[in-house]
C-alpha cells in the first residue's frame, strides 16, 4: 500500500466513512423505531412508516436483540476475511466494495414494507433486512478502517486522519440529532429524510482513488512484491490477543465506554426530569468539538497521547461532576449551568472518538511486518470490547435506574467510571502513552 503523505489528501480520506456512518445512525435511531407507532407523541404521522404498526412487537424486540449480536460477533470473522482477501483491484478497495453494494441495496429496501400490517412477515423481511445491512455496512468500515495504518507514514499523519474522522463523526451526530427532527417538524415522512442522505453516502467512493494498492501476486517490472501468505482465523485472533498493550488498553476503553455510552444514552432522561431543552445542551456538547480538540491535539504533540487522554477524562469527568449539581441549581438558572457543563464536556468528547481509531492503528502499524498482518482484527475486537461495554451501559445499567426512579445518580456513575479508566492510565505502555511525542510508532 503507497503512502498518502499529502495533508490535504489524508483529511480528504478521513471523510470518507462520514455518509455510511450517517445511514447507520438513521437506521439505529429512526427507521427501527418507525416500524412502530408506540412511543410518539407529535408528528406520528411523519415519524412512522404509514401510522401504524408494521411489525409485531413481541418479535421484533427479540429480533431486534438477535441482530445486535450477531453484529457484535461478526466483527472478527468480517476482519479476517478482508485482511485476507485476494483481487487484482486491490484487496481494501476490493474489500469496501463488496461491503458497500449491499449495504446501500439494505438500506433502500429497509423504506419498503412488503405488507401494510403488522404481519410475522413483514417482521421477518425488515430483520432479515438488518442484519445484512448491519454485516455489510460492519464489512465496509472494518476495511476503511484497516487502511489508516497502511497509509500514515509516522505518527502525525495518524492522528490527522483518527482527529478529522473523530469530527466527521461530530458532524454525522448532529446532523442526525438537528436535521432529521428539523426535516420531520417541516411535514416530511421519515421516509423521505432518509432518503434525503443517500448522496452523502458517496464519500465512501474517496478510497476507490486516493488508495494506491499492489494488486495481489502481481509484480512490478522493477522489482517483484511479494504476497504475504493467508493467516488463518485462529493465528489473526491470537495474533491480536496476544498484543498484551492492546488487551490492557482495551480494558482501559471498557470502562470508559461504559461511562461515555451511559452518557449519552441517558442523558436526554436525566434532563428530561427539568424541563430542560435537549438540542441546545447536545448543540452545546457538540458543535465546539472542532475546536476543542485543537487543545487536545497541542497536548498530545507535546506530552503524547497518554497524557492527552488524562486530559480529556479528567475534563468529562469535571464536566459530569458538575451536571450532577444540576438539580441543586435554581430553577432560573439551571439552563444556563446546564449550557456551561456541555460545553465542558466538549473539551473531551472528541478525542474520545479520535483515541478509538488511533491506538488500534499504532499496534497495527507497529506489528505489520510481523508474523500476521491483521489491521483490521484489531477494530474487530476493540469493537466487541465497546459492543459489550455499551451493553452494560444501556442495557443494564440505565435500566436499572430507570426501574429504580435513580436517572439522578447517572452522572455520578460515569464520573467514577471515568475516574477508574483515569487511574488505569498510568499502568499504559510507553508504545502507547508516547504516541504523538515525535517517535516513530511503527518500531517498539
Amino acid at each position: 500500500m503507497q503512502k498518502i503523505t499529502k495533508k490535504s489528501k489524508l483529511i480528504l480520506y478521513a471523510c470518507s466513512g462520514l455518509g455510511i456512518n450517517m445511514l447507520n445512525m438513521i437506521v439505529g435511531s429512526y427507521l427501527c423505531s418507525a416500524l412502530l407507532v408506540g412511543g410518539f407523541d407529535k408528528n406520528v404521522e411523519q415519524w412512522t412508516y404509514l401510522n401504524k404498526d408494521l411489525v409485531i412487537a413481541a418479535v421484533w424486540a427479540f429480533l431486534l436483540v438477535v441482530a445486535k449480536v450477531v453484529d457484535g460477533l461478526i466483527d472478527i470473522p468480517l476482519s479476517h476475511f478482508t485482511d485476507n482477501l485476494r483481487s487484482r483491484f486491490g484487496k481494501r478497495k476490493t474489500g469496501i466494495l463488496i461491503g458497500i453494494v449491499p449495504t446501500l441495496l439494505s438500506y433502500l429496501l429497509f423504506l419498503v414494507p412488503i405488507d401494510t400490517e403488522a404481519t410475522l412477515l413483514n417482521t421477518i423481511w425488515f430483520a432479515l433486512l438488518l442484519l445484512i445491512f448491519y454485516g455489510s455496512y460492519t464489512l465496509t468500515m472494518l476495511t476503511y478502517y484497516a487502511t489508516f495504518s497502511e497509509i500514515a507514514e509516522d505518527d502525525k499523519s495518524l492522528l490527522l486522519l483518527s482527529n478529522t474522522k473523530s469530527i466527521c463523526d461530530v458532524v454525522y451526530f448532529s446532523l442526525s440529532f438537528a436535521l432529521v427532527p428539523a426535516f420531520v417538524s417541516m411535514g416530511l415522512n421519515i421516509r423521505i429524510v432518509a432518503l434525503l442522505f443517500i448522496p452523502l453516502s458517496l464519500t465512501m467512493l474517496i478510497p476507490m482513488f486516493l488508495l494506491k494498492e499492489k494488486p495481489a501476486g502481481n509484480a512490478s517490472e522493477e522489482a517483484p512484491v511479494p504476497t504475504k501468505a493467508r493467516t488463518s482465523f485462529k493465528d489473526c485472533l491470537g495474533f491480536t490477543l496476544k498484543d498484551k498493550p492492546f488487551v490492557f488498553w482495551m480494558c482501559i476503553v471498557f470502562v470508559m465506554n461504559m461511562g461515555l455510552q451511559l452518557f449519552l444514552s441517558g442523558i436526554n432522561e436525566y434532563f428530561s426530569t427539568m424541563n430542560l431543552d435537549m438540542t441546545f445542551i447536545m448543540a452545546s456538547c457538540f458543535v465546539p468539538v472542532p475546536f476543542t480538540i485543537m487543545l487536545y491535539n497541542k497536548v498530545v504533540k507535546r506530552f503524547g497521547l497518554g497524557v492527552g487522554y488524562r486530559y480529556v477524562l479528567a475534563v468529562f469527568s469535571l464536566g459530569m461532576a458538575l451536571m450532577a449539581l444540576c438539580p441543586l441549581v435554581p430553577e432560573g438558572f439551571v439552563f444556563i449551568y446546564a449550557i456551561i457543563c456541555a460545553i465542558i464536556v466538549s473539551f473531551s468528547i472528541g478525542a474520545f472518538f479520535s483515541i478509538t481509531y488511533t491506538v488500534p492503528s499504532q499496534r497495527a502499524a507497529i506489528r505489520n511486518g510481523e508474523s500476521a498482518n491483521a489491521p483490521s482484527m484489531y477494530f474487530a475486537i476493540q469493537g466487541l470490547f465497546e459492543g459489550a461495554s455499551a451493553g452494560i451501559a444501556s442495557g443494564f445499567i440505565l435500566v436499572f435506574l430507570k426501574q429504580s426512579g435513580l436517572v439522578s445518580y447517572m452522572t455520578i456513575i460515569v464520573t467514577c467510571l471515568c475516574m477508574i479508566a483515569f487511574g488505569l492510565t498510568f499502568l499504559l505502555p510507553k508504545t502507547i502513552t508516547n504516541i504523538g511525542k515525535g517517535e516513530n510508532y511503527s518500531k517498539e
